[in-house]
């Protein structure tokens, strides 16, 4: 090859590799001035979530909703050596209900306050011996009768039926061994996020007529409510009234008392009581301390001077739930203003039984904490107490459930924050 030729080539191949060599640069410019850009960007993506979130403000970070589940552990023996389980309920919010398979007690509810923050709202024991030994119906499925039946008789089809007088010269809550005090059978729903709780109740247990199979279902939804269902059939006539015996305290359980909780009843009548909280009548709430239309404390009128509020020591009375034509009913709505949780009882029946507590002394709960009087509100749908003794009066509804029908009961504890 002729000399200028070979310069001629040369020079080419240079041109080329310095082109070859800025295009790279340029290449590797552009992306380094990228990788900038987006580290800029993330940097003050990040800077203004966590200054968004130092001041209150929601997180803007996508967020995985939790699964619910039902979980099963063992929780204590009883001195039989029956095993006694408990049940934890949880929703996708983080809220989470425990319950045992002793009594179908409602052991621990645990709900957000205002700012998220979770506390148990439900009063419990740590032990199945506290149970057995001092529970005053913590929690627990009360029947076959719940509340009081004068004077521990009844007649039905023209029989009189004799039963245990618990409390005073009256049968409370079933009996001396009533349904809190049985262990009941438990199956995990196979649809939605619940336990069942199923059992016989014998003929002539605490005096009653007929076998009766009672079943008790508890869900938690996704709108932080606890629904409680009840049914039950029998093969003989009887009487059945079940409701459920939680003691709730919105600042958390052992966190003082309730006489601040915010109470909202919208039933503008009650059912006064004599001396031993046996009916007497229907009375209006009008110019009473048993007015609770209007958001008023719990402790605002509970010490005064009247006949009611002496007999019950305190609230211990039931207020009729104004109907509604279809659905369920508003029974009562209970805030504490401190920490914002509201918990609203909606029902299908015609009572609620409000009970301040007023004989609780300071026993020890969960985790050593103590329970002084009037520390937690017993919120206990059900028929009016002492029915099986007004049958067929106006304005009592029947507690008789006969062989072919069923006895069903809804309720609905929808906590909420303000």
């Amino acid at each position: 090859m002729k000399p200028n030729l070979i310069i001629l080539a040369l020079l080419s191949f240079s041109l080329f590799n310095l082109s070859c060599t800025l295009s790279e640069m340029s290449t590797k410019t552009k992306d380094t001035f990228n990788k900038s850009t987006n580290y800029l960007k993330k940097t003050s993506e990040n800077a203004y979530r966590k200054t968004r979130e130092a001041f209150g403000g929601e997180s803007t970070e996508a967020k995985t909703p939790k699964p619910m589940s039902v979980s099963k552990t063992k929780f204590d023996i009883l001195p039989d050596g029956t095993q006694v389980n408990l049940y934890k309920i949880s929703n996708a919010n983080g809220m989470h209900v425990s319950i045992l398979d002793y009594g179908g007690t409602v052991k621990e509810i645990h709900a957000p306050d205002r700012n998220g923050k979770f506390a148990n709202v439900s009063l419990g024991f740590s032990t199945i011996n506290d149970y057995i030994e001092k529970s005053p119906y913590f929690g627990c499925i009360t029947g076959r009768y719940a509340n009081r039946i004068a004077k521990g008789k009844f007649s039905l089809e023209g029989k009189e039926y004799k039963l245990a007088t618990n409390n005073g010269p009256n049968h409370l809550h079933g009996g001396n061994k009533g349904f809190d005090k049985y262990v009941w059978k438990a199956k995990v729903l196979d649809v939605g996020t619940g336990v069942i709780f199923t059992r016989k109740s014998p003929h002539g247990e605490e005096g009653y007529p007929g076998n009766l199979d009672c079943k008790v279902t508890y869900t938690l939804t996704n709108d932080n409510e606890l629904k409680v269902e009840y049914e039950a059939k029998t093969d003989q006539a009887t009487i059945v009234n079940l409701t459920n015996h939680t003691y709730f305290n919105l600042r958390g359980e052992g966190n003082g008392n309730i006489l601040g909780h915010e109470l909202t009843i919208p039933g503008d009548r009650f059912v006064a009581t004599d001396e031993t909280n046996i009916p007497i009548g229907i009375s209006k709430v009008g110019a009473t301390p048993f007015d609770f239309r209007k958001p008023t404390s719990i402790g605002a009128r509970i010490e005064q001077k009247d006949s009611q509020l002496k007999f019950g020591k305190g609230y211990d009375h039931t207020w009729v739930v104004p109907q509604v034509k279809e659905g369920l009913s508003l029974a009562a709505r209970l805030r504490d203003k401190e920490s914002g949780r509201v918990l609203e009882i909606l029902t299908d029946q015609p009572g609620i039984q409000i009970y301040t507590g007023n004989y609780l002394d300071g026993i020890v709960g969960h985790g050593g904490k103590a329970y002084p009087f009037r520390s937690g509100l017993c919120l206990e749908t059900q028929v009016y107490p002492d029915s099986p003794n007004h049958q067929g009066e106006k304005g009592w509804t029947s507690c008789v459930l006969l062989p072919g029908d069923i006895y069903t009961h809804t309720t609905i504890h929808r906590f909420k924050t303000d």
